[in-house]
């Protein structure tokens, strides 16, 4: 008789959101009061090892239970997957996703749905690294070259990088693994931090924060701008002043500006020395990119974090738009997606500092950049992870900063878990400090 097939057998749904508005933690010119939060899953199985798999996307608030629900329409497609199948190959999962016609009708590949489906497929690759007894950056450095490239969807990018040129970067990348591999457990791979910039801070808190990171070993921090150009030559002045002439400060946007006003704002800024300016305008303008990057050099260009597929990466690297891509690891259709934008940076000689921050993205990308040090980049030549000090704690294996550096993770997985007692109690509307809330509210009220 032969031995049962072990299958997913549940997909759990969260609305987990944090009250960091009530600090101004991560308030920029765009988003003055994010809560931050992320719309969490758990694959279980009937497999009899106890391992889950755990994924999430990350939001600012209202809309979560949208994106809660978007994953929750993905139920169907992975309810019944033999578990070995599936972690053998995410890819059929994900190619199936991305192709069901009618969910692909509210995209395709962007928005609500795409970050949906990569919840889904990180959560995959969580449960297949800890399977695999490996941390995720491992797994994949480790992996045949050739079944990476099977992993990755060419529909759409393959004027620019093909399965063969892919191939190629794979293999040469695996050139001296082992040593880079080394030096990431010994080392760790540099990190900025953001920690200090928020725009809701005082001037004295952004400048404690701002000294704080220097002594505790970071070479670059990162400002928020875009509200009040006068705000922002004073805050500058007042980081630069902190922080002295040789640690690096990039200035972030998010998004705000028409595209002259992203050349003018930043030539404003350009006695700071800002290393980089961050989403100065709509992430789906790739023209417009190009055009701020030719009128502020040498100020470099960076975006990503709300660049919606490899499609447009594959235009912006195309159009030299950008001097440095900042990939996120829950905005695209998961590790999959994010594997084909690695190459396609790779192949243009573009340097990847993800974005991070947020409810787990530091945890989540640091395998991704770790990854392309070890097998397919090589080097962490003007490479940086965002770092933002928020919420690590509610984390199983949180990331860990050690002397300006995240810390190589051990722990087999994809560092995505979350301890339940944070699940309870910050599951909305009904968690614990969400109901304590209310009721302090309603009385305060009365």
């Amino acid at each position: 008789m032969s031995a049962k097939t072990a299958r997913i057998t549940a997909v759990e749904t969260y609305d987990i959101r944090f009250p960091t508005s009530r600090e101004l933690d991560g308030s920029d010119a765009m988003n003055p009061d994010p809560d931050y939060s992320a719309a969490y899953l758990v694959l279980r199985t009937d497999a009899g090892d106890g391992l889950e798999g755990h994924g999430f996307a990350f939001t600012i608030g209202r809309g979560n239970d949208v994106q809660v629900a978007a994953i929750e329409a993905l139920r169907e497609h992975v309810v019944g997957r033999p578990v070995d199948q599936l972690c053998a190959d995410p890819g059929t999962l994900n190619r199936d996703l991305i192709g069901d016609s009618q969910l692909r009708w509210l995209g395709p590949e962007k928005g609500v749905m795409h970050m949906a489906i990569g919840a889904v497929v990180n959560a995959v690759w969580d449960l297949a690294a800890k399977r695999a007894g490996r941390p995720l950056w491992r797994l994949l450095a480790e992996a045949d070259p050739a079944w990476l490239v099977s992993q990755v969807d060419f529909r759409y990018i393959a004027d620019a990088l093909t399965p063969e040129d892919a191939l190629d970067l794979l293999r040469r990348g695996r050139e001296g693994s082992e040593a880079r591999t080394a030096t990431l457990l010994e080392r760790g791979y540099p990190a900025y931090t953001t920690s200090p910039g928020w725009l809701g801070y005082s001037d004295d808190k952004l400048t404690r924060l701002a000294r704080q990171a220097v002594a505790d070993g970071f070479t670059q921090i990162k400002l928020k701008v875009g509200a009040d150009l006068q705000d922002d030559i004073r805050r500058c002045r007042a980081a630069r002043a902190a922080v002295g002439p040789g640690i690096r400060i990039a200035i972030d946007a998010n998004q705000r500006w028409n595209v002259g006003e992203a050349v003018e704002w930043t030539r404003a800024l350009a006695e700071f020395d800002p290393y980089w300016i961050e989403e100065p305008t709509s992430p789906d303008d790739i023209l417009g990119h190009a055009a701020v990057r030719k009128g502020v050099a040498p100020v470099k260009v960076a975006t990503g974090e709300h660049v919606q597929n490899r499609i447009v990466f594959k235009q912006l690297l195309q159009a030299g738009a950008i001097d440095v891509l900042q990939l996120d690891a829950a905005r695209v259709g998961g590790v999959n997606e994010n594997l084909a934008i690695l190459l396609l940076a790779a192949k243009f000689g573009v340097p990847v500092c993800p974005h991070a921050g947020g409810v787990g993205l530091c945890e989540l990308v640091q395998h991704l950049s770790m990854f392309d040090y070890a097998a397919l980049s090589g080097t962490t030549d003007d490479r940086v992870i965002e770092f933002v000090d928020h919420l690590h704690e509610h984390f199983v294996t949180p990331t860990v900063i050690r002397d300006g550096h995240y810390t190589a993770p051990t722990t087999p997985g994809f560092s995505a878990q979350m301890h339940p007692h944070s699940i309870e109690t910050y599951s909305y509307p009904r968690g614990s400090f969400w109901v304590a809330d209310a009721a302090t509210t309603k009385a305060v009220t009365a």
